[in-house]
């Protein structure tokens, strides 16, 4: 539940604007959680490309036009994995600038957090308490009871009325041109990649060595998982997916802490996708904003508490450099200026640390 403030008006959007049939997308969605749940046994999170998704949705894109970019990044991802291009640049990425990315997609989710809580500030406020007081509650978590707590309030305003009665209904076989995976490549492929390589790769690695130190997964085999799904669910309606720092930071502070997380989500995305296609699109608008809002706010204040470990004076300008830029631009560009900044404070106090040294043996 703690990475639903990306899936429902992302979901949504290609619903009502694109065309997306519910069923695939769901049920795609749905067997990528499975999967990574089983595989991995780790609250891993299966989120939509935001990139790819806004600029669908914003520019009216043809389903065909979405799956064609699903397959382009599952082209694109599972070359990176398998020549070894995602493993070069992870390991030449600095901690300080993880942690910039980290804390800018943190300040990003509060910020539109409070969007949503603005839609009805006291039920925010009060599904805020509801957090801080349930969070580590075993017996009534604080993320269902949310849940629950929005149902509620959409059965009191009356929006079950709508709902069609349930009835089934299967993914179907989907279809695209190559024409449109280049189409859609340049309209915004290559926009998704430094924001994919940043925040669902290096920075979802990291972070599951932060809370798992005993688990590591690397930047190659997220790459490969993307990759995998991307070449494949396109051809059943689903989008194009990816992992995300947010997403397993939003998992694990609402509790998850294994495989099992993934498992119920997908559950219930499948169960959703084939009984509740006809209406999905409906449920996801009417839910209360607020309460999403709630639960991603205390996400991202959580995700900017990342920079505690950041013990060298020195590493707290690339850090912020990072920071500074994602917010004003994107963190594509945050993610350079912070790399660029780290690398050449380093070869100036390299070249001092040499001056210093032949001063030191000139006088001896």
């Amino acid at each position: 539940m703690g990475d639903m403030g990306t899936l429902l008006p992302l979901a949504v959007g290609y619903f009502a604007v694109c065309g997306l049939n519910p069923a695939g997308l769901l049920v795609m969605m749905g067997l990528a959680n499975i999967a990574t749940g089983l595989v991995y046994r780790l609250p891993i999170p299966i989120e939509p490309m935001k990139v790819l998704a806004v600029v669908a949705i914003a520019q009216q894109w043809s389903p065909s036009m979405i799956y064609a970019s699903g397959f382009a990044m599952g082209i694109i991802w599972l070359l990176f994995a398998v020549t070894g291009i995602m493993s070069w640049v992870a390991k030449f990425t600095p901690h300080p600038v993880i942690r910039g990315i980290q804390v800018s997609l943190g300040i990003l989710l509060a910020v539109e957090a409070l969007k949503m809580l603005s839609t009805w500030w006291i039920l925010g406020l009060v599904s805020v308490a509801i957090v801080l007081v349930l969070r580590q509650n075993r017996y009534a978590p604080g993320a269902i009871v949310l849940i629950l707590l929005g149902l509620v309030i959409m059965h009191y305003q009356g929006k079950f009325a709508a709902l069609k009665m349930l009835e089934l209904q299967l993914p179907g076989i989907t279809s695209f041109t190559p024409g449109q995976i280049w189409q859609t490549l340049l309209l915004a492929g290559f926009a998704q990649l430094p924001l994919t390589a940043t925040n669902a790769v290096i920075a979802t690695s990291s972070l599951i060595s932060t809370y798992w130190p005993d688990r590591y997964v690397s930047e190659r085999r997220l790459s490969l998982n993307m990759g995998i799904m991307n070449l494949v669910f396109p051809f059943f309606g689903g989008m194009p997916l990816c992992h995300g720092a947010g997403g397993l930071a939003g998992q694990y502070y609402f509790g998850a802490r294994t495989g099992g997380a993934n498992i119920i989500e997908g559950l219930i995305e499948i169960s959703l996708g084939l009984f509740f296609a006809s209406s999905i699109a409906y449920i996801f608008a009417s839910f209360p904003m607020a309460v999403i809002g709630a639960m991603m706010f205390l996400v991202g204040v959580e995700m900017v508490k990342f920079t505690r470990d950041i013990t060298v004076k020195t590493d707290l300008l690339p850090l912020g450099a990072t920071v500074a830029v994602s917010l004003w631009t994107n963190m594509a560009f945050g993610f350079l200026a912070g790399l660029g900044l780290f690398y050449l404070m380093k070869a100036i106090l390299k070249k001092d640390q040499q001056s210093s040294n032949e001063t030191v043996k000139n006088k001896k």
